[in-house]
């Protein structure tokens, strides 16, 4: 079975989330970050609706894919973050925002499942987790429709979470 992953009020995310993430980082630029970061990061364009795969050389990406982004209300958040996380076959849970410790509704792994295939859990803060999942909704990929994270078709979230690892670098510019 799969790890358990919440919705919250403001973005959606996987209960177990670990501490230690900054909730409001600075916003380094992608050649900032070239010069410290290790042979692989992630950098995410909110307003490209793309995330790179970026290995060594910060002007070309290995691999760049189509993603969904935060709506209004629940923007992605911007700056330098983490990987914090990362879940096969995730399970959701749907929490009553008005009380938090109540499950509305719990979805095993599968076609049915908003986290898709797989979970990488890279921001977090008081009551809320951000990170980059798989979807059952592909057509809404372009868009601003999440509650934060970074949504992607399956197969490419499986691609980058073969690629990452628990500390690679996230880069989210606007």
């Amino acid at each position: 079975m799969g790890a358990v992953a919440l919705a919250c009020a403001v973005g959606c995310g996987a209960a177990a989330w670990k501490r230690g993430g900054d909730a409001t980082p600075a916003a380094p630029t992608a050649q900032t970050m070239a010069a410290e970061a290790p042979s692989t990061y992630l950098l995410l364009r909110v307003s490209e609706r793309r995330l790179y795969l970026m290995d060594h050389d910060p002007h070309t990406p290995v691999e760049s894919f189509p993603i969904a982004v935060g709506r209004k209300g629940h923007e992605t958040p911007i700056g330098r973050f983490h990987v914090e996380e990362m879940i096969e076959h995730p399970d959701y849970h749907r929490i009553d925002p008005k009380d938090r410790t109540r499950v509305l509704a719990r979805v095993p792994p599968g076609p049915a499942n908003p986290l898709g295939e797989r979970w990488v859990g890279f921001a977090h803060g008081d009551g809320w987790t951000v990170g980059i999942h798989g979807t059952p909704r592909p057509e809404l990929l372009g868009q601003a429709v999440s509650g934060g994270c970074i949504r992607m078709r399956n197969a490419d979230v499986i691609r980058v979470y073969e690629r990452v690892r628990l500390g690679t670098p996230v880069i989210v510019e606007p």
